[in-house]
């Protein structure tokens, strides 16, 4: 492993083990010339959030900022009129846009920070347009649309020098770090392998790309809805929440969850990127002979597989991940009546002594048998975050850049979206035709890409060995956007 990536790895695990504390312990009331810093808010003044994306998620993770005295809602843009109108009933003096570009440059001056909860496709440019004036940033899960995207916005957070979260609450929780103190007390030995699944989509899957343009309903901006995506017609199958199963727009039921479900995994773990990635998927045929296309939607369920190398050089962690109501096998040591995970999902840590279950967000961590949690006790070594995710990043925005940490800051979750993003990328890339296939009739083999195993470059970003994928890396957005 590169010394780069060494060092990373290394800043990440700091963010884990001492990182969260601070915020938790409290913060000195100093004069602001002596902490100074880009983006700097003195404890003495409140820290003013602007909402880019104020309704669905956004409603609530600004009524979670408000929770705190020392939050101001200053600004709030919504491309959806319909959407925002409970955000604009709680927060009555912030001023309202709908294009986020609009807002920040009027409101430059006010805005110390920004909550970025749009649709996937539009987190990047709107989350880099802010750091790019120095302001903090909050950003929903996951953290980009594409990984391209995220390796740029880890390293704009570096160079405008400000304080960043991703919102895969479960990071801040005492669940993952339970169970990292299970697995720091040696008790399942060294983990290779781990199986991740979720209940997830919710939302339709699978689907043909609409042709039928509908009429765009009042209220609702479509042109800045559409944002980084390629024009096209508006039609009632995108909004306002079905955009996740729409590859354009969504990461799928892989984005929407695996930022809670495999935090633990990367977060506990010695691993960076996979060097490997694999996908089946379901819905891959509509007849006995036709195979079924959706270029445009993600399938309704799947199973990708990835393989890290381990940074300490010994040897790989295995991971796969199921979703659309697909699980791993129950594991032996767990009764017949047991449950496996939540409704939500879960996580299954193998190690070469023994196993770890836990919940979604990484919660309940318990061995297994489950009799062994009564037996043993494991000690609590790890700081906790009382007043959770959003307001730990309140306070480490108050405090400053470099003064505080977040338990989901950019240098972590880039690297960790980068990971989960890779496996969008083989499902992607499932229907791309292999030119190397000869045969293309349905008995003797498929057209398409398939299960090929897809070997990855993490340095560079690009798979070696089917240069199709690549396309899946980097979008070109539409004009009028951009990173920089």
């Amino acid at each position: 492993m590169s010394k780069k990536k060494m060092e990373l790895k290394s800043q990440t695990r700091r963010n884990f083990v001492k990182g969260v504390g601070v915020a938790a312990a409290g913060i000195m009331i100093v004069p602001r010339h002596v902490l100074g810093g880009t983006g700097f808010v003195a404890p003495s003044d409140k820290l003013n959030i602007a909402g880019i994306g104020a309704g669905g998620k956004g409603t609530s993770d600004l009524a979670e900022f408000a929770k705190s005295p020392n939050v101001n809602i200053v600004g709030l843009c919504d491309v959806d009129d319909r959407q925002a109108v409970k955000s604009r009933e709680s927060f009555p003096k912030a001023n309202y846009y709908n294009d986020f570009r609009i807002m920040l440059e009027k409101e430059k001056d006010n805005i110390d920070a920004v909550s970025v909860s749009t649709p996937d496709h539009n987190h990047a440019v709107a989350a880099y347009a802010a750091m790019q004036m120095g302001k903090h940033v909050y950003v929903q899960k996951p953290l980009t649309h594409d990984i391209w995207e995220a390796r740029m916005l880890t390293e704009a957070a570096k160079k405008f020098k400000v304080v960043t979260q991703m919102g895969n609450q479960g990071g801040s929780g005492d669940g993952v770090r339970k169970m990292k103190e299970l697995y720091d007390a040696g008790l399942i030995g060294e983990v290779h392998t781990v199986k991740c699944w979720t209940n997830r989509a919710i939302w339709p899957m699978a689907l043909e790309t609409p042709t039928v343009k509908d009429k765009i309903p009042k209220g609702l901006n479509w042109d800045l809805w559409l944002g980084t995506a390629e024009n096209r017609d508006y039609n009632n199958a995108y909004l306002p929440f079905d955009w996740r199963g729409w590859s354009d727009f969504g990461t799928g039921a892989l984005g929407d969850m695996a930022c809670h479900i495999m935090d633990p995994v990367y977060r506990i773990l010695p691993i960076l990127y996979p060097d490997q990635v694999e996908c089946s998927v379901a819905d891959a045929f509509k007849g006995k002979f036709e195979t079924a296309n959706y270029p445009k939607s993600f399938p309704t369920s799947s199973k990708i597989h990835l393989s890290y190398p381990r940074t300490d050089g010994k040897g790989t962690v295995k991971v796969s991940w199921m979703d659309g109501g697909l699980m791993p096998e129950r594991p032996e040591e767990l009764g017949d009546d047991e449950a496996l995970g939540n409704w939500d999902g879960g996580v299954l840590f193998i190690g070469t002594k023994g196993k770890i279950l836990a919940d979604c967000y990484g919660a309940k961590p318990r061995l297994l048998p489950l009799s062994l949690n009564e037996q043993i006790k494991v000690e609590e070594t790890l700081p906790r975050v009382p007043e959770g995710h959003y307001l730990q990043w309140v306070n480490a925005c108050i405090a400053g850049y470099g003064n505080a940490e977040t338990s989901s800051s950019f240098d972590y979750a880039g690297p960790f979206t980068e990971s989960i993003l890779i496996g969008n990328l083989a499902l992607k890339a499932y229907f791309e035709e292999d030119p190397t296939i000869e045969n293309k009739s349905f008995w003797g083999g498929s057209k398409y890409n398939g299960r090929k195993r897809l070997r990855w470059d993490a340095k560079n970003m690009r798979v070696t060995n089917f240069e199709p994928a690549n396309n899946y890396v980097k979008r070109t957005y539409r004009e009028g956007y951009s990173l920089g």
